[in-house]
């Protein structure tokens, strides 16, 4: 296999699996359906529990302030060529515990979708959605006749000075408060609000 043969397979999201985020704090960004990764995952490698499968190594929730957070470690495998792969991790967080005006909302759902998106981490590694991370490079892959529309997802909102320097963002591993273009930066190049030392974990971690 080409070394960028998967990749490139599994890079493109059709829009009908896109949706731009209307509010809060990745407005404007884009948030892929998850169900999607699924069968991108099932179409390359087979179904779930055969072609590829996820071992959880860690879910636990950690109390940060007054509220909780849910955290899930997975190893994902997938099969090539009758070959296993090494385990590709992904770490996924979501809230258990959340206060809001009204008091403490606490999700029965928490666990669920911080596996969800620690599926989402570990495919990414795989090439799966990358163009949404990295329209950059999409852009050498567009074809002609291709509506510029469809190649401009995530376009970097304008930051003025004030903005770059505000606090109006929360990295999604530490709750720490970033800068709005740390905020940027990090969910290009990982899918997630990360503020600098948690990306550098991430790297290291993979």
């Amino acid at each position: 296999m080409n070394h960028m043969d998967l990749y490139n397979k599994l890079r493109t999201v059709p829009a009908d699996a896109k949706k731009t985020i209307a509010a809060g704090r990745l407005k404007g960004f884009t948030d892929i359906n998850p169900m999607w990764r699924i069968k991108a995952l099932t179409e390359a490698f087979g179904p779930c529990g055969f072609g590829w499968w996820y071992k959880i190594t860690d879910k636990r929730l950690e109390a940060h302030g007054d509220e909780v957070k849910a955290f899930v470690d997975i190893e994902l495998y997938y099969v090539v060529d009758g070959k296993v792969s090494q385990p590709v991790v992904g770490t996924g967080g979501s809230s258990f515990v959340s206060m809001e005006k009204s008091g403490a909302y606490v999700s029965d759902e928490c666990f669920k979708m911080a596996l969800t998106d620690a599926i989402s981490v570990a495919a990414k590694s795989l090439g799966v959605g990358a163009d949404v991370y990295y329209a950059s490079d999409r852009d050498k892959y567009t074809t002609v006749g291709e509506s510029k529309a469809e190649t401009a997802e995530n376009p970097k909102p304008a930051v003025t000075k004030t903005e770059t320097t505000g606090k109006q963002y929360t990295c999604s591993l530490c709750f720490k408060d970033i800068t709005k273009a740390e905020a940027e930066y990090s969910w290009k190049k990982y899918g997630r609000i990360l503020c600098r030392d948690c990306q550098k974990k991430v790297s290291t971690n993979g």
